[in-house]
């Protein structure tokens, strides 16, 4: 599979260096356009068998999949410069900008009534280290094709394939969550301080914690109240940090911070 990412900034070039660095790309498999070259030389110089280019209808010569990952502000000029050469036919056209769905990318990419298959896709920023939770929605795609772009992103973490109206709250658990799982530990970093920890300590301790639920909730599949029934016994340390967290309102705060975190609505 051919690829043209659009875009070297802080999602294009993260995403080209997880594909890279997934050793499933073949030679002369990715292409990277970007209008600045600074960025695009620092890709190749990491990875010398990417592409790379200031043209954006040279980058797209020839790619299977087209990764809009540019502002969305910027996505009306690149879809104008890059329609008329697409092969509506053979290529897909995909955006990893945040807002810019499948409406938007109609409107934008049809051409003498047609249109490419196309994908809005919504990773986070996990993805530099392959370890995204990546969201997928098609329209106009076969079922191979849609495959082919989901499991493209599974090189980079996990990706769920989801109906649109799912996006919004996808952006909330998964690209916020990012933000709002790094609150909570830095907010056992400062609780490990005050028990006693150095604060580098407190963090390795807290990371190794957090790395241990989630493997325990892979390897078991057992809901998470299952896992906490095992550390809380009757009248024991774990329940009682538990009701004071409750009392705080630790539930009701993520839920709240999670509604708040969806997009307002145009």
């Amino acid at each position: 599979m051919r690829i043209a990412i659009i875009g070297a900034g802080n999602m294009g070039g993260a995403i080209a260096r997880g594909l890279a660095q997934s050793g499933q790309m073949a030679k002369n498999g990715l292409v990277v356009a970007n209008p600045s070259r600074h960025k695009l030389e620092a890709l190749q110089a990491e990875y010398s068998f990417i592409r790379i280019t200031q043209s954006n209808v040279e980058a797209v010569r020839d790619a299977d999949l087209l990764l809009l990952a540019v502002k969305p502000w910027k996505m009306e000029e690149v879809a104008r410069e890059l329609k008329p050469v697409l092969d509506y036919r053979a290529q897909m056209v995909a955006s990893v900008a945040g807002g810019v769905g499948l409406a938007d990318l109609s409107a934008l990419f049809c051409h003498n009534e047609l249109l490419p298959p196309l994908f809005y896709i919504m990773p986070n920023t996990a993805v530099a280290v392959r370890q995204s939770m990546t969201f997928v929605a098609a329209q106009g795609a076969s079922e191979e094709q849609t495959a082919t772009v989901v499991n493209l992103f599974r090189l980079l973490g996990e990706a769920m394939l989801v109906e649109e109206r799912l996006m919004d709250g996808g952006m909330a658990l998964a690209s916020c969550g990012i933000a709002f799982a790094m609150r909570y530990i830095r907010a056992a970093m400062e609780g490990g301080v005050e028990l006693g920890f150095y604060p580098d300590e407190a963090k390795q301790i807290v990371m190794q914690t957090l790395s241990g639920a989630v493997e325990l909730l892979r390897s078991t599949g057992n809901h998470p109240e299952a896992e906490i029934d095992r550390v809380t016994t009757p009248g024991g340390i774990t329940i009682r940090g538990l009701n004071e967290m409750e009392h705080a309102g630790f539930t009701d705060s993520v839920i709240r911070g999670l509604r708040a975190a969806r997009p307002l609505k145009k």
